[in-house]
């Protein structure tokens, strides 16, 4: 065995042999770097092409993630509008029966929010002169009857945030005494005369 920089000593090493496993005990085996050479470039170039991501690749990912969180918030946003709406409209529909079962029980008298809430027909989140729930405000305004007039009421939910991104709802809604059913309306304040929905 020569002292050649190039070759070096690998020692085998076996189990000691048994009566069932006849094996060899270890031996010294001289090999040359350039025999192996081969096999190391070849693990090289494997390892070299498993690295991971190059920077390219990785803000195309990230822009395509981007995109589909902006995607999915506008999606969202729409969503809670939709629901802020129907919850709004479900609002108005019930305050008519409660206003109705209010007025056969007081005279004909109508309530407003904190009276409705005393007779346990409204909930507390619905207290004061004009309450935000669900990102509505909800307006109430109440005619006490006269000798030439009966009493009436007047409804109003309005979002919270009316335009943009965050907006709670697009449409205002009304209702009243005076009419049987829910006038909507786009952009600003609704009236008796606006569109049925």
């Amino acid at each position: 065995m020569g002292k050649d920089p190039e070759s070096a000593r690998i020692c085998i090493f076996t189990v000691k042999p048994t009566k069932i496993l006849k094996l060899q005990p270890a031996k010294f085996v001289e090999y040359h770097e350039g025999v192996f050479r081969p096999n190391n470039m070849n693990l090289r170039n494997r390892l070299r092409d498993q690295r991971g991501f190059n920077l390219i690749e990785l803000m195309i990912v990230i822009a395509i993630i981007g995109l589909l969180i902006g995607v999915g918030s506008l999606a969202w946003g729409a969503m809670i509008r939709s629901g802020n709406e129907t919850a709004a409209i479900q609002v108005l529909e019930r305050m008519r029966t409660y206003q109705a079962q209010f007025a056969s029980s007081n005279r004909g008298r109508f309530g407003n929010f904190d009276q409705l809430i005393a007779k346990g027909v409204l909930d507390a989140q619905y207290a004061g002169d004009a309450p935000v729930v669900n990102g509505y405000i909800f307006t109430l305004e109440i005619v006490e009857p006269s000798s030439s007039a009966p009493a009436s009421y007047k409804v109003w939910a309005d979002p919270q945030v009316p335009t943009g991104i965050t907006a709670t709802g697009n449409r205002f809604f009304f209702t009243s005494s005076a009419v049987g059913n829910i006038k909507a309306k786009e952009g600003e304040k609704a009236t008796e005369t606006d569109p049925s929905i």
